[in-house]
């Protein structure tokens, strides 16, 4: 098994030029595409990825649905619902609910890769850090079971959040091999 840090891979990009097995769409509970990242899948991945989601219809905050990609270079893009439409705002559980849900439904189709925005911190205005927190503890959890996932990466939209991903990701490993080395002792 490789090691988490070849495994969650942080960068700075566009996440809609991603030429992954599935993206993740900071969605809401409606599935409607909107603005933000929402907005920029829908522009990109054209029109079909909204009707997918209309078919499927709203499923509840803190979950994730799966369509195909339209136009993008992914192949499916997964919706995961950490807001709903009407102000109801991403929280620290909807965001920990859905990231885990993502990964799951990635791996119930036997997806090799995926990536993910800072879920919830655009329209919905979530706490970057916090943010960056719970999605690489959702991922290195999830990395550490019997997956298909090798890679899951996070693509930020500007230096700033891809430094509080980096910086978050280095305290978390750190954390992580201390407490490995201290459980073998």
């Amino acid at each position: 098994m490789d090691l988490l840090s070849d495994r969650i891979l942080i960068q700075q990009g566009d996440l809609t030029e991603m030429d992954v097995d599935a993206i993740v769409n900071a969605a809401n509970n409606d599935l409607m595409l909107g603005a933000g990242v929402a907005g920029a899948i829908h522009r990109k991945g054209g029109e079909a990825i909204q009707e997918e989601c209309t078919q499927i219809g709203s499923i509840p905050i803190g979950y994730a649905a799966i369509t195909g990609a339209g136009k993008l270079k992914a192949r499916h893009v997964i919706h995961a619902a950490s807001m709903g439409l009407g102000g109801v705002r991403t929280t620290a559980k909807s965001l920990r609910t859905s990231t885990a849900h993502s990964l799951r439904l990635a791996a119930e189709r036997n997806l090799k890769s995926i990536a993910f925005p800072a879920v919830g911190t655009g329209v919905s205005g979530f706490p970057m850090d916090e943010c960056a927190e719970i999605m690489l503890a959702e991922a290195a959890q999830h990395l550490q079971s019997d997956t298909s996932i090798e890679k899951i990466y996070f693509v930020l939209f500007d230096g700033k959040a891809r430094d509080i991903f980096q910086s978050t990701w280095t305290t978390l490993q750190r954390k992580t091999n201390t407490k490995n080395a201290t459980s073998k002792s």
